[in-house]
């Protein structure tokens, strides 16, 4: 990595650790600790905020979403050159940088002391800062390493390396495969794919995560005026791909996606309500959750207290 680029994640509160990877310490981990609110994941899942480590195995990705927030020409490919680092030197040194990023807050009158013991004790990896994670190609040996640390994985897809996600031999608690578009014209103008056959590839990931024996989740980035239409599409591929849960959930103008859209693009929490209202109509679902600081919804078949994680 040149050291400009370095500089500028560094100055971003980004850490790389090792050759590929890297950790951020999460707005709501930061919230959390200062008891100012939660993330969603919590509220609809039982993630504790301040004890959820934020990282990715892979900073390259081989999309450039239009609502991204980092800078996409600086990091884009489909593979890791050389050798890939060791699955147990990433998550130990992620945790290391976890608990050095975080050490400002004891200095803080507002931290909440508790949390922040807890707090060098991750219990959750979401494995979505940054990049297409299914690029590392040790990512199962990654998921077995957290599991056997009792620590649990939340690991997000964009859904265009099917052979590698039907090829985990450990899968994570929950996989989430990204769906930003309800078909091929609006998917190729949305996420900006570099690889050509981008959609059969992601058509195939719908195909098989019905088989997939893990907790499922399609999370749709609602943008408006850009990809909040065509509902039967997406109606269509979430009953193809029968997830546990889909998502919907409000874009945020933040980081260079500002350079690429508008804060107009930005939808409601109303907004983001009536459209995921379409969805459940058109697939048989229910809103069964929502987070109106998110701008999210929360659709499954059925309410089920065994989407509260208990960790």
């Amino acid at each position: 990595m040149r050291s400009e680029i370095a500089e500028k994640l560094k100055r971003q509160q980004y850490r790389m650790i090792g050759s590929h990877s890297a950790v951020k310490i999460c707005h709501w981990t930061k919230k959390s600790l200062l008891d100012e609110g939660v993330c969603y994941k919590e509220t609809f899942y039982g993630i504790p905020s301040h004890r959820c480590c934020q990282m990715t195995p892979c900073m390259m990705c081989c999309n450039r979403c239009v609502f991204c927030w980092r800078d996409t020409g600086t990091f884009t490919g489909t593979n890791i050159s050389g050798k890939p680092d060791e699955p147990v030197e990433i998550i130990e040194n992620a945790i290391k940088m976890q608990r050095h990023l975080i050490n400002g807050f004891p200095g803080n009158p507002k931290t909440n002391m508790k949390k922040m013991k807890e707090a060098h004790d991750p219990k959750s990896f979401a494995i979505s800062l940054s990049g297409e994670p299914m690029i590392y190609p040790r990512m199962g040996d990654l998921i077995a390493e957290l599991k056997r640390r009792k620590i649990c994985s939340f690991l997000v897809s964009n859904g265009l390396f099917p052979e590698r996600i039907s090829g985990l031999e450990t899968l994570p608690t929950q996989l989430y495969i990204s769906l930003d578009a309800p078909n091929k014209k609006v998917y190729k103008e949305v996420d900006r794919p570099m690889i050509k056959d981008y959609w059969k590839r992601f058509q195939k990931t719908m195909e098989i995560l019905p088989s997939i024996s893990t907790r499922t989740v399609l999370r749709i980035t609602a943008v408006k005026g850009i990809n909040m239409l065509d509902e039967k599409g997406y109606a269509e591929m979430i009953k193809k791909a029968e997830p546990m849960f889909v998502e919907v959930k409000g874009y945020s103008w933040v980081g260079a996606s500002r350079v690429r859209l508008q804060e107009t693009n930005v939808p409601s929490h109303e907004d983001v309500k009536t459209f995921g209202n379409r969805l459940a109509e058109l697939t048989g679902l229910r809103v069964i959750d929502e987070k109106q600081e998110s701008a999210v919804i929360l659709l499954a078949e059925r309410e089920s207290k065994e989407r509260r994680l208990k960790l």
